[in-house]
């Protein structure tokens, strides 16, 4: 999808933009693949918040996405490409040989009409599913699963692509968009092809508002608040801090917090 530029007509519109949504087909979702999507306000189940800075929002309807791409060896036909407010990609509805209907992620290319398979029977084609063994060094994929069976979790946001860059014994070697390569089981499946909505990331909001919409609320500079409730507040007039960014608790901004020590021996090069 393009992008949308409005005329200066008021200050919040003289830097907004919006996707020109050229590419979709439907407005209306398919019934059966969704279910409500309830708020948290950034609460957990206790009750205090853990997520700052969320609450309001317009209210949405959440599409299952078939992110395991399960259905081996049967064809489906994409219905419609649709706009999902629950994430920065687009979405396509198949419907399969059998007539059953699921959502995937839109690929870049991926047009009504086009058929697209699961299963190692598949094509190397735009959109289509199979395990990373069976896929060439070299191509770009998506919605690729980090062990066989539990669903697509990495590399599943709008103009996100993957490279895989080399193959060893039961091990894929994959380049992600951060530039982290990362070995991978390749029994493990991804989906051919780049993610859609690539023009995503030019999108200026432009005003305060249309970021309430997606339920952030205001976010508040440290320096601008009093000591007791930020390190970086107080001082006489404007001061900028007087010690280096960090969080309201005192903790460093830019300090490494990975703990996962397990997974360590999967990165090959880390991304910085």
């Amino acid at each position: 999808m393009g992008i949308r530029k409005y005329n200066p007509t008021s200050p919040g519109r003289r830097f907004q933009s919006s996707s020109d949504y050229k590419d979709i087909t439907s407005e209306n979702p398919y019934k059966p693949l969704t279910s409500p999507l309830k708020k948290t306000g950034g609460r957990n189940n206790q009750g205090t918040v853990t997520a700052w800075h969320r609450g309001g929002g317009n209210k949405r309807l959440y599409r299952i996405i078939d992110f395991s791409r399960d259905k081996i060896g049967i064809p489906a036909t994409v219905k419609t490409i649709e706009y999902c407010p629950n994430r920065s990609a687009t979405i396509a509805l198949l419907k399969y040989a059998d007539g059953e209907h699921k959502y995937i992620l839109a690929p870049v290319g991926l047009n009504v009409g086009d058929t697209v398979m699961s299963g190692p029977q598949a094509d190397i084609k735009l959109g289509n599913a199979m395990t990373i063994k069976d896929i060439p060094v070299g191509s770009t994929v998506h919605n690729i699963e980090l062990r066989p069976g539990q669903g697509a979790r990495l590399v599943r946001t709008a103009g996100a692509g993957a490279q895989i860059v080399a193959k060893e014994d039961k091990y894929a070697q994959i380049k992600m968009p951060s530039g982290e390569v990362r070995r991978v089981l390749t029994s493990c499946m991804a989906t051919i092809g780049q993610v859609g909505n690539v023009e995503h990331e030019n999108i200026s909001y432009g005003k305060a508002g249309r970021k309430r919409y997606l339920g952030r609320r205001p976010h508040v500079r440290g320096v601008a608040m009093n000591p007791i409730d930020h390190p970086l507040g107080g001082g006489e007039g404007k001061s900028s801090g007087g010690r280096p960014a960090c969080s309201p608790w005192g903790k460093p901004e830019g300090v490494k917090t990975r703990r996962n020590k397990k997974t360590d021996k999967f990165i090959v090069k880390k991304r910085k």
